[in-house]
């Protein structure tokens, strides 16, 4: 069975980048449009990673992390954040609030390729 990631992004390029990427690397990948859906997606069976963008429309990255973080089946899936901030601040508010770790964009799909595959074995 592939491991199932969710990638949570308002843009669609984003997506697509990262869909195509982490399926090569023989991943199954659910896309959410942004914080809201990304949500309403946690009813799919088996995520084993999910890379959320921080700033988006409805519901954004730290909220995101937060619901996620209160959800039973979900409060300890490894949380990504890959964003185009780079302000301390708001990658310590994203890590208090329960990201595992932090991605800026641009980012190297290879590097990140291999940071999923050091987190979910």
């Amino acid at each position: 069975m592939k491991k199932r990631i969710l990638i949570i992004d308002d843009s669609e390029s984003i997506r697509e980048l990262l869909g195509n990427a982490l399926e090569n690397a023989g991943y199954d990948v659910i896309k959410a449009i942004d914080g809201k859906d990304g949500v309403s997606k946690l009813e799919e069976p088996n995520i084993f990673l999910i890379i959320s963008d921080l700033n988006m429309p409805q519901m954004d990255g730290i909220e995101v992390i937060k619901h996620l973080r209160k959800h039973p089946v979900y409060q300890f899936t490894p949380i990504i954040v890959l964003t185009t901030e780079s302000q301390e601040a708001k990658r310590m508010e994203a890590k208090e609030a329960g990201a595992t770790g932090w991605m800026t964009k641009p980012f190297n799909t290879d590097k990140l390729i291999t940071v999923i595959k050091k987190i979910i074995r």
